[in-house]
């Protein structure tokens, strides 16, 4: 791997965390695997209990996957219209997943302490094996800030749940829009006193970073399992990614190398 250099005066790093930071198939599917079989074991039985007693790990799998798709659709909704009546990601969370039990037959598996508290599980994901250590030495040199839709509060859990260190916790619910709207992007670099150009975007979303790109940030790629489903050649050719750590590099280990930081 080639050494990378960012620009001389660079100040911050800001990390997009669903699926960047953290791995949150795994954690999520877990979480609703465990408070279901605790529900289908507990009595009254119930219809949802039963439908809920043949559903293997990857169907639950899938309902975390069309979960976390419901988030992708609110906030990029409330990003392009400026008139739109502002919603927490916690908020949605919990109203995606009212919709979706229904959906799958599920009503009533919960009650609504047990939603609202799996309506959280988002607050407890487990970071990719790579992330904690890649922050604690790129924390050595930048400003390290998450820069997510989701909520402080949410933001502010996940890294005690995690062990992921920040020097900054930045949310869209700062700027009173998500991303990708510029106000998020351009908002970051106002709070940390910087231009736009001495801030770097991390991400695993090549749309996240094309907008960043847009805002006169650096970008940098870091490719995770799953989590990429756009055009990474047209990506490539386009030529708005500044680096790009493959899924084979070691995730965040794998900036510091091509960085020279390691």
């Amino acid at each position: 791997m080639a050494t990378h250099k960012l620009n001389a005066d660079t100040k911050g790093l800001t990390f997009d965390i669903f699926g960047t930071c953290v791995d949150w198939r795994s954690s999520v599917t877990k979480q609703l695997v465990a408070a279901s079989r605790k529900a289908v074991d507990s009595s009254p039985s119930s219809p949802a209990k039963t439908k809920a007693s043949h559903l293997i790990e990857q169907d639950w799998a899938n309902i975390a996957a069309e979960w976390r798709a419901t988030y992708y659709k609110f906030t990029r909704e409330l990003a392009s219209n400026p008139h739109a009546k502002f919603k927490t990601v916690d908020e949605h969370h919990h109203d995606a997943l009212i919709d979706i039990l229904a959906t799958h037959g599920l009503e009533g598996l919960w009650d609504e302490a047990e939603l609202q508290h799996l309506a959280f599980a988002w607050h407890r994901l487990d970071s990719w094996s790579d992330t904690n250590e890649g922050l604690k030495i790129l924390g050595k040199h930048f400003a390290t800030c998450t820069l997510s839709n989701g909520n402080v509060s949410l933001l502010k859990d996940m890294q005690q749940h995690s062990g992921m260190v920040f020097t900054h916790t930045f949310s869209g619910e700062m700027f009173g829009t998500y991303k990708p709207n510029p106000k998020v992007y351009l908002g970051a670099a106002e709070k940390l006193g910087v231009r736009p150009d001495q801030v770097v975007m991390v991400a695993a979303h090549i749309g996240d970073l094309k907008a960043a790109k847009s805002c006169g940030m650096q970008t940098i790629f870091v490719e995770r399992p799953q989590e990429e489903f756009g055009d990474l050649e047209q990506a490539k050719r386009e030529g708005y990614v500044d680096l790009w750590i493959g899924v084979s590099e070691n995730g965040f280990l794998g900036v510091t190398k091509a960085l020279g930081l390691a």
